[in-house]
């Protein structure tokens, strides 16, 4: 278990539009770009060894931001191809409110972050008893056959109700703004609720007359 005070200040961040990372869950990345190749470089010389991963957004005049809050994983695995790339996993430590970006020479982003809010993130796994396992699966095999995807259902059936929630809030296609939604969600159970909102929301919006029971 990591301990929010063990957590460093200051961490190199990796914008990606779309790309979510929970807390105890597993995120897989190929890094190309030579200035994410010199991130990746220089984190694997620290002890935590950390990315933050955080979305951009765009602010009121159209101008590039980060947004408020992301989440930072630690890097546990990682192989190299033939032409120089890397194919790493980062391993959901803990969310962070971006405090200040940090000026310097690297190429990539670094700031300055703040841990202290998201505590819960470096405890145990958490539960949700209210979870309707039944009627989710339900929703999830018309929200499948909707957008034409498959997915290994004895794994989704087996699942403990934490990774289940956060797979399926990383790996389901919403757009950035409804991922961040589900970083931000303050609780597994508040986050099962978003999930669950907008799978109906997907659903009826692919069909004015359908009304999820």
């Amino acid at each position: 278990m990591t301990k929010t005070l063990d957590l460093p200040e200051i961490i190199p961040l990796f914008p990606r539009p779309g790309a979510l990372l929970l807390p105890r869950a597993r995120l897989p990345l190929h890094i190309f770009e030579p200035r994410y190749l010199a991130m990746l470089d220089d984190c694997l010389k620290t002890p935590g060894r950390l990315i933050g991963m955080i979305q951009p957004r765009e602010g009121p005049g159209g101008e590039k931001r980060l947004s408020a809050i992301g989440c930072a994983g630690r890097v546990t695995a990682f192989s190299e191809t033939e032409d120089g790339r890397y194919m790493i996993t980062l391993s959901g430590i803990s969310r962070f409110r971006l405090r200040d970006e940090v000026q310097g020479f690297t190429p990539y982003r670094r700031a300055e972050v703040d841990w202290s809010p998201f505590a819960r993130d470096t405890g145990p796994a958490e539960d949700d008893p209210g979870l309707d396992r039944p009627a989710l699966m339900a929703r999830l095999a018309r929200y499948f056959t909707h957008q034409r995807l498959g997915t290994d259902w004895d794994s989704l059936k087996e699942a403990e109700p934490e990774l289940l929630i956060n797979a399926l809030s990383m790996l389901l296609p919403f757009p950035p703004e409804d991922k961040q939604a589900l970083l931000e969600a303050p609780s597994l159970v508040t986050r099962r609720e978003t999930l669950v909102t907008l799978l109906e929301f997907a659903l009826r919006s692919g069909n004015g007359d359908e009304v999820l029971q």
